[in-house]
C-alpha cells in the first residue's frame, strides 16, 4: 500500500505539474530567453577581462624591461636629503653610511635563510611576483578598506627601492611588479638576494648588510655573526627604526624571536637553536662618533615616517629638503653643556650618569632643541623620547594641583591638609619637612610636600588627575590610576619630551599644542609635499588656572627647591626626585627639573640607564635645575624678553554691602528752650543723615530733617507735654542708598519734676497699703529695704504702683505718669509675690527689697521699675532697650 500511495502521489504530482506547465509555458520561454542574454553578457565580459589582463600583462612585461633599463643607476638613490633649522639655514645633510658590497658567497647561508623566512618564504619558487601573497594581501586590503598589506616579495622590495614614491596606489604597485618581473628575467635568485642585502636600509643612515653588521655588532665579516645576530638583522627591514637594537632593544628582541620562530617552522634551524638564540640580550655599545644635532635629526626622521608616511630610506636618499623648528643657538648650547662632565655627578666606575633635555616653543609647539644622551649617536637610544622614567614630584602640578584648581573646588589660597595620615588602609606617604594641621597650596608646592599632593588627589578623585595628565600628552596605563600617582609613581614612567610638552600648556595660558619638528618638506624637484603650520591647540585648562600655577611655581625657583634654575628671565618650574627603592639607601634614581620662561619650556632628566645599589645619584634635583639654568640662559637670548601674563581669578560679583545702620541714638528735652537735643554715632563713608519723628498719637513717622552732615541736631518744633519717637538713618547721596533705621528713642517733652515735697499729695497715697500677699493673688505695697544692695526689677504700667514686700538688701525708685493698672511680682529672697494697685493721677514711688528678685508690672505706658540691661538714661527720655549700642555697666530706673 505504501508503494501504491507513493506511486499515486507521484502521479498526482505529475498531473499537477502538467497543469502548471500548460498554464505557464509562455513565461517559461521568457525566462529562458532572459537567462541566455545574461549568459552571453557574462561571456563577453569574461573575454574582455581576459583580453585586458593579457594586454596589461604585456604592458607590464614591456614597461618593466624598459623601466629597469632606464633606471639601473637609480639602484643607488636620488641623493642625500638636507635638513634646515627654523631660520632656513642648512643644518647638514643626512649622510649615508655605506660599506663595500658583499658577494653572495661571502654571506652566510643562515643569514640568507633568515631573510627569506621572514620576508619571502616562497622566494625560490616564484618569478618575482607571488600571486598567493598578493591574493592574501588583497583580502586584507578589502577588509581594511585601504592599502594596508603589501604582499611584496624580496624582488618587489628591491624594485621598490628604485622608485622613491611611497604612495600605495595601483599604478605604483603595477610598476613595482613590472620591474620585479624584469629583474627575475635578467638576474638569478642569488644575484637578486645579493643586491637586496646590499641595498636595504638598516636604520638611520646605515645601508647594506655589512654596514649594519659593523654598526650593531662591530663585525665586518658576516661569517662571524651568531644566529641571534643574524635574526636581529633580519628583523629590521619591517621597521628599521622601530626594531633598531640600539634604539629599542626590547622591541628588537621581540621581533628577533618572531624571525627565529619562522626559521624553525620552515626547517632552517632546530627548536633548541631557536630557543637559545631568543634568550640573548643585546649589550653591544658602538664606538663613539662625534656628530652634531643627532638626536634632533633622528626625531625628524621618526616624525617624517609617523606623520607624513616617509620611510627612513625615503628621507635618507630621497633628495628632500626638510625645514625644521630647531634653533641652532639653543641646540648648540645644549650639546655644549651635555659635553661638559662638570654638569654631571661623577660615577664610581666607567658607567656614566646619563641625561636628556628637550626645549619647546610653547606658542607654536615647535621643538627648539633636543639631546638624547651624553654620547648619543645616529639611530641610537634617545632618552628624550624612548626612555620611561618615574618623574617624582615633577608630576604633582599635572595630576594634583592644576586639576584641583580647574575643578573649581580649590584656589591657590586654599588650605590643604598636611598632617601625618594614611589614605585607605595601607598608603601612608611621608613629608620631608615635617607636618602641620594645614598648609597653603603655594607653600606646599614650594617645599614639595607629599601629603598635601596626595590629599588633594584624593579629594578631587584619582580619575580626575589621571585624565588631566593624559590631556597634557602624558602616556598613562591603567596601573597608574592610584594615589601614588600624586608623587610621580607610574608603572610606565615618562620622559623629557612628554614633560616639556605637558608644562608648555602652563606656559601657554592653558592651551596645549602638540610638539612637532618638521615645518615643511620639499621633494627633489623643490615641490612642497608636506607642510605643518602648527596645531591650533586645544584648551586643557583655564587661563586663570595656568596663571595661578605659574605664580606658585615661580616660588619654587625664587625661594624653593628649584633655586638653581634661576636665570635672567622669569622662570617657573618644578623639581622631581625618585628615591632609590632600596631600604636604608637615601640616594636617588632620577632627578628632574621641568620649567619655563615666558618664551620657552624645557625639561631635564638625569640618572643611570640601569640603576642599582652602586649606580645611584647622591645629589638631588638641584643638579638638574642647575643644568637647566645653564642651557636656558643661552637659549633664550635669541628670543625677545617677555613677562608672564598676570591673570587674576574671576571673582563672582560681590554685592555692595548695605549702609550700616546708625547706632547710639540718644537725646534729651530742655524745658527752658523747649528743644529736643539728639546725637548719634557716625557711620563710615561719605554719608548724610535723615531724622524721622512720630508723635504718639500719629500712626506714621515723618522725615523732619534731610541731608544732615553732622551727628547731632536740635528739634525746636517739639511741643511741651507731648511724647515723641525718633529714629535716624544714614543716606549715600552718590548711590541713593539709605540704611536701616537706628534705635528708636522716645522723649517726653516735659520739664523736670519738682521735688516730692512740693507736689500736692495724691489721694491714692493716703490710703492704707493693702496687706502683703506672699502667695497667688495678694494685693499690697512693697516695703522699703533698710540698706542699699543689688536689686533687679521690671515693670510697666499706667499710673503709680506701690507695693510692700519683705525687706532685703536693695533699693529702687520708680516714678511714672498716666492712667491704668500696674501688676507686679516681688520675689523676696527668691520668693514670689503679686500685687495690684491703682492710682493713675500722680507720680508715686516704690522700693524693691529683694536681694535677687524682680518686680514687674504691665498694662500701660507710664512709670516703670526695671533693669534695662545696663542701659544709661537721662531725665526726659525713654530709651529703646532693644538697641545693643545702649549698654553700660550701670543700671538705672527711668522716671
Amino acid at each position: 500500500m505504501a508503494g501504491k500511495d507513493n506511486q499515486m502521489s507521484r502521479l498526482n504530482k505529475n498531473k499537477d505539474n502538467s497543469k502548471t506547465s500548460k498554464t505557464t509555458k509562455p513565461n517559461a520561454k521568457k525566462k529562458k530567453g532572459k537567462g541566455k542574454r545574461i549568459a552571453w553578457a557574462l561571456f563577453f565580459t569574461a573575454v574582455i577581462a581576459i583580453f585586458c589582463a593579457l594586454a596589461g600583462y604585456l604592458f607590464i612585461l614591456i614597461s618593466g624591461e624598459k623601466l629597469l633599463e632606464q633606471n639601473q643607476d637609480k639602484l643607488t638613490a636620488y641623493g642625500t636629503s638636507k635638513v634646515y633649522d627654523r631660520n632656513g639655514t642648512l643644518m647638514g645633510e643626512l649622510s649615508l653610511q655605506k660599506s663595500d658590497p658583499v658577494k653572495y658567497e661571502d654571506i652566510p647561508e643562515k643569514l640568507i635563510q633568515a631573510f627569506i623566512a621572514t620576508e619571502d618564504k616562497r622566494f625560490m619558487e616564484h618569478n618575482g611576483v607571488d600571486m598567493w601573497s598578493i591574493g592574501r594581501a588583497a583580502v586584507k586590503d578589502i577588509m581594511a578598506r585601504s592599502m594596508v598589506e603589501g604582499g611584496s616579495t624580496i624582488t618587489q622590495q628591491l624594485a621598490k627601492n628604485i622608485f622613491l614614491t611611497r604612495d600605495k596606489t595601483f599604478f605604483r604597485k603595477a610598476t613595482e611588479m613590472s620591474i620585479a618581473l624584469a629583474l627575475e628575467r635578467q638576474h638569478s635568485k642569488q644575484e637578486i638576494i645579493e643586491m637586496y642585502l646590499n641595498r636595504i636600509n638598516f636604520g638611520g643612515p646605515y645601508y647594506g648588510i655589512k654596514a649594519a653588521s659593523e654598526r650593531y655588532f662591530g663585525k665586518s665579516d658576516l661569517k662571524e655573526l651568531d644566529l641571534w645576530e643574524m635574526a636581529t638583522l633580519a628583523a629590521m627591514p619591517k621597521g628599521p627604526s622601530r626594531y633598531n637594537p640600539l634604539k629599542n632593544p626590547d622591541l628588537s628582541k621581540e621581533r628577533r624571536a618572531v624571525v627565529l620562530t619562522l626559521m624553525e617552522q620552515q626547517g632552517y634551524i632546530t627548536a633548541e637553536e631557536a630557543a637559545e638564540a631568543k634568550k640573548v640580550d643585546y649589550a653591544y655599545t658602538p664606538p663613539e662618533r662625534q656628530q652634531k644635532y643627532t638626536a634632533f635629526i633622528d626625531y625628524v626622521m621618526e616624525e617624517a615616517e609617523e606623520k607624513w608616511g616617509l620611510t627612513e630610506d625615503d628621507v635618507n636618499i630621497g633628495g628632500y629638503q626638510i625645514y625644521t623648528t630647531m634653533d641652532v643657538n639653543a641646540q648648540t648650547a645644549m650639546e655644549e653643556e651635555f659635553n661638559n662632565p662638570a654638569n654631571f655627578e661623577e660615577s664610581p666606575d666607567d658607567v656614566q650618569v646619563e641625561g636628556s633635555m628637550v626645549i619647546i616653543n610653547q606658542e607654536t609647539g615647535g621643538i627648539v632643541a633636543m639631546v638624547g644622551g651624553r654620547e648619543y649617536t645616529r639611530g641610537g637610544f634617545s632618552r628624550a623620547t624612548d626612555s620611561r622614567r618615574q618623574p617624582g614630584s615633577a608630576l604633582k602640578p599635572i595630576v594634583s594641583y592644576a586639576p584641583a584648581l580647574e575643578s573649581g573646588k580649590f584656589t591657590k589660597d586654599s588650605r590643604l591638609s598636611n598632617k601625618k595620615q594614611c589614605f585607605g588602609s595601607n598608603y601612608c606617604p611621608n613629608n620631608l619637612h615635617g607636618y602641620s594641621e594645614t598648609i597653603g597650596m603655594p607653600e606646599a608646592i614650594q617645599r614639595s610636600e607629599n601629603i598635601p599632593a596626595v590629599w588633594l588627589l584624593n579629594e578631587i578623585g584619582v580619575k580626575t588627575g589621571f585624565d588631566f595628565a593624559q590631556s597634557l600628552g602624558i602616556k598613562m596605563s591603567e596601573g597608574d590610576a592610584n594615589l601614588s600617582l600624586a608623587l610621580g609613581g607610574m608603572d610606565t614612567g615618562t620622559n623629557t619630551f612628554e614633560m616639556a610638552q605637558a608644562f608648555s600648556a602652563f606656559a601657554n595660558g592653558g592651551e596645549f599644542k602638540e610638539a612637532f619638528a618638521i615645518k615643511q618638506i620639499k621633494d627633489n624637484k623643490g615641490k612642497v609635499v608636506h607642510e605643518n603650520k602648527g596645531s591650533k591647540g586645544k584648551r586643557v585648562m583655564s587661563e586663570t588656572t595656568a596663571s595661578q600655577m605659574t605664580d606658585m611655581m615661580r616660588r619654587v625657583v625664587e625661594d624653593g627647591t628649584g633655586k638653581n634654575a634661576r636665570i635672567s628671565r622669569p622662570v617657573a618650574g618644578k623639581t622631581g626626585t625618585t628615591q632609590s627603592g632600596y631600604k636604608g639607601v637615601s640616594s636617588n634614581r632620577d632627578v628632574w627639573f621641568v620649567g619655563y620662561t615666558p618664551e620657552l619650556t624645557a625639561a631635564v632628566w638625569m640618572g643611570y640607564d640601569n640603576p642599582d645599589r652602586q649606580h645611584l645619584l647622591k645629589r638631588s634635583s638641584s643638579i638638574s635645575a642647575s643644568l637647566w639654568g645653564k642651557v636656558m640662559e643661552k637659549a633664550v637670548q635669541g628670543y625677545e624678553a617677555k613677562n608672564f601674563p598676570n591673570v587674576q581669578p574671576v571673582q563672582p560679583p560681590v554685592e555692595e554691602p548695605a549702609l550700616s545702620a546708625v547706632n547710639g541714638l540718644t537725646g534729651s528735652y530742655n524745658g527752658e528752650t523747649q528743644t529736643v537735643s539728639l546725637s548719634w554715632n557716625p557711620v563710615q563713608g561719605n554719608v548724610q543723615y535723615r531724622i524721622y519723628r512720630k508723635e504718639t498719637s500719629e500712626s506714621e513717622y515723618t522725615r523732619i530733617l534731610d541731608s544732615l552732615g553732622g551727628t547731632s541736631i536740635e528739634d525746636m518744633s517739639a511741643m511741651e507735654g507731648l511724647t515723641y519717637d525718633y529714629y535716624v538713618t544714614a543716606f549715600d547721596p552718590s548711590t541713593g542708598d539709605e540704611s536701616e533705621p537706628s534705635n528708636i528713642l522716645q522723649i517726653v517733652a516735659v520739664s523736670e519734676e519738682l521735688p516730692p515735697e512740693d507736689l500736692e499729695p495724691d489721694p491714692g497715697d493716703t490710703q492704707e497699703p493693702p496687706p502683703v500677699d506672699n502667695g497667688e493673688n495678694g494685693e499690697g505695697n512693697e516695703m522699703p529695704g533698710n540698706e542699699n544692695g543689688n536689686g533687679n526689677g521690671n515693670g510697666n504700667g499706667n499710673g503709680n504702683g506701690n507695693g510692700s514686700g519683705e525687706p532685703g538688701n536693695g533699693h529702687g525708685n520708680g516714678n511714672g505718669n498716666g492712667n491704668g493698672n500696674g501688676n507686679g511680682t516681688t520675689p523676696p529672697d527668691n520668693g514670689n509675690g503679686a500685687g495690684n494697685g491703682q492710682d493713675g493721677q500722680n507720680p508715686g514711688d516704690g522700693t524693691d527689697g529683694s536681694g535677687d528678685g524682680t518686680s514687674t508690672g504691665d498694662g500701660g505706658t507710664g512709670g516703670t521699675d526695671t533693669d534695662t540691661g545696663n542701659i544709661p538714661t537721662v531725665p526726659g527720655t525713654i530709651v529703646d532697650p532693644s538697641d545693643p549700642a545702649n549698654t553700660s555697666d550701670q543700671s538705672q530706673d527711668s522716671p
